[in-house]
Formats: C-alpha cells, sequence, structure tokens
C-alpha cells in the first residue's frame, strides 16, 4: 500500500531535523499505511477546531501517533534497530507533536493529547488494545471538535478501570448528534 501523504511529511519533517530521529528512518523503504480509512491525524483535522489549521493538526497528531506506535505497536515510519532505542524516539515524537500544538497555542489539545498518552499506557498495561484504539479515536475527536461530558465521563472511567470504560470511550469518539430544533 502506498504510504499516506501526512506520513511522508512525517518523514520528510524528521529528515529536515537530522540527527537521530532521521538515522532511524525506515531505510529506503516507503512508509506503510496501517489504518483504512481516517485514523486519529484525520480525525482531529477534520474537526472545527482544528480548520485554520489542518495540514498542521493532522501531521502534529500523526507525529505522536507514530511515538504511540513506537511504544506499543508497529511503526510506520521510524524504524529503530532496538526497543530502548524505539522507546526514546517514540518519546521524542510525542515531544515534537506536542512542541507543533504548543506553537499553534491550543493549550486545550494539548491536554487532551496528554491524556491519551496516559490513557492508552494505562489500558496497554492492561493488555487492553481495543481500549486503546477508542482512547485515540474519543481523544481525536476531542482535539478537533472539543471535550464533551460524554469524553471526560470515559477518562474518569479508564482511570478508575472500570468494565464500562471501553463502552463510554467508544460513545465519546462517535461524532456528536446535531442539535434538533
Amino acid at each position: 500500500m502506498n504510504a499516506s501523504p501526512v506520513l511522508a511529511r512525517l518523514e520528510a519533517v524528521l529528515r529536515e531535523q537530522a540527527g537521530l530521529m532521521a538515522d532511524l528512518l525506515s531505510q529506503g523503504d516507503a512508509p506503510v499505511e496501517t489504518h483504512n480509512g481516517a485514523g486519529p491525524a484525520q480525525i482531529a483535522a477534520s474537526g472545527p477546531r482544528a480548520q485554520t489549521h489542518s495540514d498542521e493538526y493532522e501531521l502534529l497528531v500523526e507525529a505522536i501517533y507514530e511515538g504511540y506506535l513506537l511504544h506499543y505497536g508497529t511503526p510506520r515510519v521510524v524504524r529503530p534497530p532496538e526497543a530502548d532505542l524505539g522507546l526514546l524516539a517514540g518519546d521524542q515524537l510525542y515531544a515534537l507533536g506536542l512542541a507543533r500544538l504548543i506553537a499553534l497555542g491550543d493549550l486545550a489539545a494539548v491536554a487532551e493529547l496528554a491524556d491519551v498518552i496516559t490513557l492508552t499506557a494505562l489500558a496497554q498495561g492492561e493488555r487492553r488494545e481495543d481500549l486503546a484504539l477508542a482512547v485515540w479515536a474519543a481523544g481525536a475527536r476531542a482535539v478537533g471538535w472539543g471535550s464533551s461530558d460524554s469524553y471526560r465521563r470515559a477518562k474518569t472511567l479508564v482511570h478508575a478501570r472500570d468494565p464500562e470504560a471501553l463502552r463510554a470511550m467508544r460513545v465519546a469518539a462517535e461524532p456528536a448528534e446535531p442539535p434538533t430544533s
């Protein structure tokens, strides 16, 4: 499958920065797209909060998601030769994405993505990939559309390790119904 344009942009940003991250990029291989349809970056970038800087939101969320994949999954752009180096690279991608978001002045989205990093770590610690994916979907929606009462409740349930956390997070990830007249 061909690399998505945002993954190619992320690779270009990392090459421009040079140093360790550029050295860890896949050698000659195009980044591999691993999801069908809209991933967290596309969800966040399509929301009204990201409208004026949608390309930047897509890139920075993709950087944070790639950092997450370096910690817990299969990265698409960065290919470290050993796990410890992958963790450090993942942390650097978290920082890169959050720094770009701070430059946009969106502190609410910084808080949401910091929560995503924390909540997915909790989910992964319990071997709950399903919950981690739901956190990503709901967190991306919160970045693009703003937080909601249902998302705040779902985050509380994840922290409490409540069995209802997955269902609540999936509900929070769903698009809000338009108000009826």
